[in-house]
């Protein structure tokens, strides 16, 4: 019986349902969650010594979250159509929250990376219904599209204010104060969805732990293999291997989908235009501007000088831009339509990483990194705060959380998989280089930067095909 058909004495429930409570609860795991993609950046340096990482090793402190997390989404999507979303983004939390604890109390590198993962797992789980819940929470359009854009802006806004506020941890306290800073958002995220979130109408699903386990195996052969080509060179065999076994496994994955009753990515989603281009949007662009992260913070640490905390303060023009640009976006939207919104984000970012191709060692903060800056906070802003509007607006009920699942999949893939590609650029630029210092660094920086921008100027095509006006 639903929840709706109920008689007064029997809804408890729905009397402490209070919609603001719900979106901050919404917006407070999706913050955690992407923060997370990026906070450990600067605490870096700092884990290696204190856990005795080696170089190779270090890099899966970050993989090892964003792999599991980008691979399992989809299973988390279809998950919660299964489970219950409520359940599935309370069970999510809390294990994001547990896991980020035990991290914090980590006395060896493999106990430090399974609680990665184990974060990985939870974001999973939580991420896709947080989406859907939110959808299904807020119907009446307007108030959906301020919601969805909200949603988008800390979405956007979290990488940066994760490297501000690991900067911040790390510089005051201590690493470890970069995974506890979870626990007590956490665990008030968890309480409150227990006292306040409603459980939307459950429709009919199959857990596809086949397509599970191809879509995360391939993802992160793929990974694997430009990671491997970064250090290795592409004529390397393990590395030709790694990336044909990845693209394998993905080829199998579209297979089982096209042929699945109940797909975790059902392909009717890409059927209406506008859905289809935001959703590689999402992929695209988060594959371009993640080397502004990844890069300066390095730039400004080992090329400039500057500490964790300056490191972090460094990016926090861009993620204010991030946040306030979104804050427009029920404006700007029914307006103007997302093709001209996200044309001139997409445009505005590429030229924010063009300005970037020409870093030097010398490079101060004016206005070689500050414009940079600004240009791409704007870009963010526009380009990407309108794609959650235009996906789930009109998304069908019983597809909110594969769709949401997608969604999240394409921005966490197109970021880990750009990261890779970025990383080998910078790899394969240095070692022909040849020699060390600032000056071999730099060299490799920008010629990631330019990939970035070939990157991100695919995202401009791709902005044309949007229509005029959302469906």
């Amino acid at each position: 019986m639903s929840a709706t058909t109920l008689p007064v004495n029997a809804r408890p429930a729905l009397t402490r349902h209070r919609p603001g409570i719900v979106l901050a609860t919404l917006l407070t795991c999706q913050l955690m969650i992407v923060l997370d993609a990026t906070v450990m950046n600067v605490a870096l340096p700092r884990i290696r010594v204190d856990l005795q990482f080696s170089a190779t090793a270090l890099s899966w402190v970050m993989n090892g979250y964003t792999l599991v997390f980008g691979g399992l989404l989809l299973l988390g999507g279809r998950a919660g159509d299964f489970f219950g979303r409520r359940r599935m983004f309370i069970a999510g939390v809390a294990l994001f929250t547990l896991a980020s604890l035990a991290g914090g109390l980590a006395e060896s590198s493999t106990w430090l990376l399974v609680t990665r993962v184990a974060q990985g797992i939870g974001a999973a789980a939580a991420g896709p219904s947080t989406l859907a819940l939110l959808t299904t929470t807020f119907t009446e359009p307007r108030a959906r599209v301020r919601a969805l854009a909200l949603f988008s802006g800390m979405s956007s806004a979290g990488f940066a204010v994760g490297l501000i506020l690991g900067g911040l941890l790390t510089q005051w306290l201590s690493w470890r104060s970069v995974m506890f800073i979870n626990v007590p958002f956490g665990a008030a995220a968890t309480v409150f969805a227990i006292r306040h979130l409603r459980e939307p109408e459950r429709h009919p699903a199959r857990l596809d732990l086949l397509g599970a386990v191809t879509a995360t195996g391939g993802v992160a052969a793929v990974v694997y293999g430009f990671i491997h080509a970064a250090s290795a060179g592409w004529g390397d065999a393990p590395t030709l291997i790694w990336l044909v076994v990845g693209l394998v496994l993905l080829a199998v994955f579209v297979i089982i989908q096209i042929r699945s009753a109940h797909p975790m990515m059902p392909l009717r989603l890409f059927a209406d235009r506008n859905r289809a281009s935001a959703y590689l949007n999402f992929f695209l662009g988060p594959m371009a501007g993640m080397s502004m992260f990844f890069f300066l913070s390095q730039y400004l640490q080992e090329v400039r000088g500057l500490n964790a905390l300056g490191t972090g303060f460094a990016f926090l023009p861009m993620a204010l831009l991030i946040f306030t640009i979104s804050r427009f976006i029920p404006r700007l939207l029914p307006r103007f339509g997302p093709k001209p919104v996200a044309l001139v984000g997409t445009v505005l970012m590429t030229a924010g990483l063009v300005l970037l191709t020409r870093l030097e060692v010398t490079s101060g903060y004016f206005p070689a990194l500050f414009l940079p800056m600004v240009l791409m906070g704007l870009g963010m802003g526009l380009a990407f705060s309108p794609l959650n509007v235009v996906i789930m607006a009109t998304v069908r009920p019983e597809d909110t959380g594969a769709a949401g699942g997608v969604l999240q999949t394409m921005q966490q893939i197109g970021s880990t998989l750009g990261l890779a590609i970025l990383v080998t650029v910078f790899g394969t630029v240095t070692r022909q280089a040849g020699g060390s210092g600032a000056q071999v660094l730099v060299t490799g920086m920008t010629a990631a930067f330019v990939a970035s921008a070939i990157i991100a100027g695919i995202t401009c095509l791709v902005a044309f095909n949007f229509r005029k006006v959302a469906d």
